[in-house]
């Protein structure tokens, strides 16, 4: 089963709005054995949008539309289907009692404009819209479905989960399709690809699909199986294939994602994890300005884990307000092991907390010399009693290595907990 998603709205191409809805729109389908084959957004253009509606019509079963179905002049999609599918505009009594309602309800008057919302193409299957004035719209032609649907997120996923998904289900027979996403840190993609090259090899076995997902210091392995067997044995199959693959990573893994929901971040796994023991954490970073402590407090409820950060970017703030001996810098330097056991013991000391992070490094895009160059850092961790280092050598990108030695502090900080408690 095909499916192809066409995004319409000159505000999309300019970058004016994100595209939310065909990632989401994405999701579901795939959740309910729909494969989506293509994705296209398109300028509000009639001739462009008919184009569009050719290809997907050779290519697709199912041809998913959003965006412009508004009343104003720009908004063409409703006239460019009637168009396509050669058939005049004509109101719908329903659809005109809905909006007739929805602007009375308001203490507006009903417009022209506002009443042309209940013109659809003839023979069409109108879809009402409980949270807005343009209806969704259900065509055929030949073997293709056609739904268009209003482009604003909160209309249009009440007429997917209402009306487009039992009616894919009741129409096609859909295989059970299943996805589980394994997080590792540590290795990047061509590194983890080699570490686990038999065990990959060994997936088609399974009928489970394979694809790394990279993101900075992250990368996710989505496996995916599908089939007419139940969801139960998919999981089942996906399942054993992941305690495989512990055998040759296990060390690297740091959480799991269902497919469809939110992606645990290191941060949130992290704050379960301190929340979960009734520990706390305190952070003193450097050059990171601060960017660890804001993903901490990002997440709700995070007072209950987080005593605070201090961000000593100099090293008169690191002696003054953390007690790190002068002796240290000009010894060892600011970015340094000696540095970050001094720093990581000071905040633990200073905020009372059960646990510290401490960063020091040379973000760039200057400052780096032949012994510690731009992407170097050292991070420690520390619970008062015991403290554990690692150094890293992340690239020349300032804000990447932000990112990278933040992901890395955070992780080291999870290790450290498991192995410590």
């Amino acid at each position: 089963m095909k499916a192809e998603i066409l995004s319409i709205g000159d505000e999309i191409l300019i970058g004016q709005i994100l595209n939310t809805n065909s990632v989401w729109m994405a999701q579901q389908l795939n959740l309910i054995g729909i494969n989506v084959n293509y994705m296209a957004t398109i300028s509000d253009n009639e001739e462009a949008i008919i184009k569009a509606f050719k290809d997907a019509e050779e290519r697709a079963d199912i041809v998913l539309i959003t965006g412009g179905l508004g009343p104003t002049r720009d908004d063409i999609t409703k006239t460019t289907i009637a168009k396509y599918f050669n058939v005049p505009l004509v109101i719908d009594e329903d659809v005109l009692s809905d909006v007739s309602s929805f602007f009375t309800k308001r203490g507006r008057a009903l417009t022209q404009l506002n009443k042309d919302q209940a013109l659809v193409p003839k023979g069409c299957t109108v879809i009402r819209n409980r949270n807005g004035t343009a209806p969704g719209m259900w065509l055929k032609k030949g073997d293709t479905v056609f739904v268009s649907m209003p482009g604003v997120p909160y209309e249009m996923k009440p007429i997917m989960e209402d009306f487009v998904f039992p009616e894919l289900k009741k129409l096609f027979k859909l295989p059970f399709i299943y996805h589980k996403t394994v997080l590792t840190h540590g290795l990047g993609e061509s590194f983890l690809a080699e570490k686990i090259e038999k065990w990959e090899d060994g997936l088609v076995l399974k009928n489970i699909k394979l694809a790394y997902l990279p993101q900075p210091g992250i990368v996710r392995l989505r496996l995916s199986a599908s089939g007419t067997e139940s969801v139960a044995i998919l999981k089942k199959n996906v399942e054993e294939e992941i305690n495989n693959l512990k055998t040759y990573i296990e060390e690297y893994i740091y959480g799991y994602e269902e497919y469809g929901q939110e992606q645990p971040s290191l941060e949130k796994i992290v704050s379960d994890l301190l929340r979960l023991n009734g520990k706390t954490v305190s952070v003193a970073e450097s050059c990171t300005g601060g960017y660890v402590s804001s993903l901490f407090t990002a997440i709700p409820g995070s007072s209950e884990i987080f005593k605070g950060g201090i961000v000593p970017y100099t090293n008169e703030a690191k002696h003054n307000l953390l007690e790190v001996n002068e002796y240290v810098f000009k010894e060892y330097g600011a970015v340094s092991e000696q540095c970050v056991i001094a720093l990581a013991e000071g905040v633990i000391k200073k905020l009372k907390s059960n646990y510290s992070i401490a960063i020091s490094g040379v973000a760039g895009p200057s400052g780096g010399t032949p012994e510690k160059p731009v992407g170097f850092v050292w991070v420690a961790v520390s619970n008062g009693k015991i403290t554990e280092t690692k150094s890293f050598q992340f690239g020349e990108h300032r804000g990447r290595n932000i990112i990278m030695t933040a992901n890395a502090a955070i992780n080291l900080l999870r290790k450290f907990i498991l192995n410590n408690q």
